[in-house]
């Protein structure tokens, strides 16, 4: 049992430390990509600023509570 056992142990661990450093490599290799969206990019809602769609309905929103006596998208009145 001493020699079946040993074996197995010192072979699951040569595997497993050869699955780790795969691990490992991967991630460091992972790591080191350069990202698409650029440093001084704006990041979550500011990101979406100035998309067409979004001036276009902030405008649309505007032109309504100029014409309609102050409600908003909501359909609540707004308390200022």
């Amino acid at each position: 049992m001493d020699g079946a056992g040993r074996g197995s142990k010192l072979r699951s661990f040569a595997i497993g430390g050869l699955v780790g450093a795969a691990g490992a490599i991967a991630t460091g290799r992972r790591s080191s990509y350069r990202s698409r969206r650029p440093r001084n990019a704006p990041v979550g809602l500011a990101a979406f600023e100035d998309a067409p769609c979004f001036l276009e309905l902030v405008g649309e929103e505007a032109q309504r509570y100029r014409e309609g006596g102050g409600e908003t998208v909501t359909g609540m009145s707004n308390p200022t």
